[in-house]
């Protein structure tokens, strides 16, 4: 049955930043598919660990400030994972920042800030993944793109950035790793009601002229996001390679 297509029973995913927002709805979602969940974040994840809890699946917590981690502690990371479950299955990498000031008073520390938490550690994660993945033959790697994955942006040259990048490295990680089993793609969230996006909400103006162009006629939720994570974690996707999906009510198309 084609629904069977996308249970994730016995398997387990990692999601980053799985404290809030979009990280814990997805993390949510990937639980009632049926995955035991790690969460890896700065903060405490309690409200996410209680409802995956309530599901009846796992939840374990891996506390890391991306900003400082080193790429040796990413693998140890994966490794304290492999040695709780046995396996890793699916990644999330949705943990990421942004600053916003104009580019030309823009400092070398938002730059380094931004690109080591939404690029470095995206690509060096999925790399640690990608090495006990392959040897099981299957693996779902799950980007968080953006918007300006495909714009330019304003006040955030960094954010845009690191997210044209993170486009590039799931094309170019699924070029390498689709033969060994291994699905890489993207989600390209549009303008979600997240704590990021809650400086331009509370500028009316600019609010109404985002919604103006959105055909929904709404800003996303982190809810939102669910189905299409648990579709790219899932069997049902095992032939898409390199997609950067937009889950953006539209934007893109006007």
């Amino acid at each position: 049955m084609i629904l069977d297509q996308f249970r994730l029973d016995g398997q387990v995913a990692m999601v980053t930043g799985a404290g809030q927002g979009l990280g814990q709805a997805m993390a949510i979602g990937l639980a009632e598919a049926g995955a035991d969940i790690v969460g890896l974040d700065r903060g405490e994840c309690q409200d996410t660990c209680e409802i995956v809890q309530k599901i009846g699946r796992t939840f374990h917590q891996i506390q890391a400030d991306l900003i400082i981690t080193e790429v040796a502690v990413l693998n140890s990371i994966i490794q304290e994972v492999i040695q709780m479950f046995g396996h890793l299955d699916i990644l999330v990498n949705n943990a990421g920042i942004i600053r916003r000031t104009a580019a030309l008073e823009f400092s070398e520390k938002d730059w380094d800030d931004v690109l080591q938490i939404n690029l470095k550690t995206v690509f060096f994660l999925s790399q640690a993944a990608a090495r006990v993945m392959i040897p099981n033959g299957y693996g779902k790697i799950i980007n968080i793109a953006s918007m300006l994955s495909f714009q330019g942006g304003i006040l955030v040259p960094s954010y845009t950035a690191s997210k044209s990048a993170v486009a590039g490295i799931t094309r170019s990680m699924a070029n390498e790793w689709a033969k060994l089993g291994i699905n890489v793609n993207a989600i390209a969230p549009g303008y979600m009601a997240t704590a990021n996006t809650a400086p331009i909400r509370a500028d009316s103006q600019r609010s109404s002229t985002i919604l103006e162009r959105i055909p929904a006629g709404r800003w996303g939720t982190p809810e939102d996001l669910q189905g299409i994570t648990v579709f790219l974690a899932s069997q049902a996707s095992n032939y898409l390679n390199g997609a950067i999906i937009p889950v953006d009510g539209g934007w893109l198309t006007r």
